[in-house]
């Protein structure tokens, strides 16, 4: 009975991070997997708890500080703004022509963007593939690349 009831908590832990997004809670609910796995070899309920303080320290003093950091790292070196789509091919949606009323579109990185060309008399047709030479507003500025 001892090891369904650590995995329960394990579950109802991973569960409650979903909310807290902290990192604390999931290494609760690994500690009490880990504990579980103990459960299994019919040890004395001290033995268990014992096993679930040690592993609960170790995560959350070892392991929780890393994950911390490595996930601070990756939002630090990420560009969330419009100008990391120049560059980037996109495909043409509707015509697009050097006239920004005309309500030409394209897909860029799976979204859809207004767009004009970049240079005048330039058409595209859809289906046709365009580099994104900058974002103005919300607007992609686009052209044939090379």
């Amino acid at each position: 009975m001892g090891p369904l009831i650590w995995f329960a908590v394990a579950v109802v832990l991973a569960i409650a991070e979903l909310a807290v997004m902290d990192f604390s809670l999931l290494m609760l609910a690994i500690a009490a997997l880990f504990t579980a796995g103990v459960a299994i070899a019919d040890v004395p309920l001290w033995a268990e708890v014992a096993a679930f303080s040690i592993s609960a320290l170790l995560t959350l003093a070892g392991l929780r500080p890393i994950l911390r950091r490595r996930l601070k790292q990756s939002l630090n070196d990420r560009d969330f703004s419009p100008k990391e789509l120049e560059g980037h091919t996109a495909s043409v949606v509707d015509p697009v022509t050097d006239a920004s009323l005309d309500g030409g579109m394209v897909r860029i990185a799976g979204e859809l963007w207004s767009a004009r060309a970049a240079h005048p008399g330039e058409k595209f047709s859809p289906g046709e593939e365009v580099q994104v030479l900058k974002i103005d507003g919300t607007t992609a500025v686009v052209w044939k690349g090379i």
